[in-house]
């Protein structure tokens, strides 16, 4: 990989998750789909948190159309991980997150991944504008 290898000191914002039981697989370590799963939470909890994003019975909500991830060391069950979450683009109605897996109290990270959100109407799921409030949390992510 070209990319140096992401540190803590790359994003301001962290999400603590303890894996779980079911997150190991036969191979003893948490399986690669898990991670997106750790992602997915990152983000909604900060939108829900932060941004004020209504999961429930908001008008807006965000779809994922893109993602990826990049292993660089395994984590397993019982460790306690932080996902470290930036924002690398922030368009009108989408935003590309940047996030890595850390071990709690480690400054390099285990994996590296992004996603994109497109914020689209509940009802018609056309792309909208990103919610003012939402963008202003978002915007504190921004690298």
């Amino acid at each position: 990989m070209s990319n140096p290898m992401p540190q803590r000191t790359d994003y301001p914002h962290f999400q603590p998750i303890t894996t779980r039981w079911h997150d190991n697989d036969t191979y003893g370590h948490v399986n690669n789909v898990t991670y997106y799963s750790f992602f997915d939470t990152a983000v909604n909890t900060y939108l829900i948190e932060v941004g004020g994003l209504n999961i429930h019975d908001g008008e807006v909500v965000g779809f994922v159309v893109s993602s990826a991830c990049d292993y660089f060391a395994s984590i397993a069950f019982p460790d306690r991980i932080e996902i470290g979450l930036r924002v690398g683009k922030l368009g009108n109605s989408s935003v590309q997150y940047e996030l890595a897996v850390f071990k709690a109290g480690e400054d390099e990270a285990c994996a590296a991944g992004r996603f994109v959100h497109v914020f689209v109407d509940r009802l018609s799921n056309q792309p909208v504008v990103i919610p003012a409030e939402v963008r202003g949390a978002l915007e504190r992510l921004a690298i």
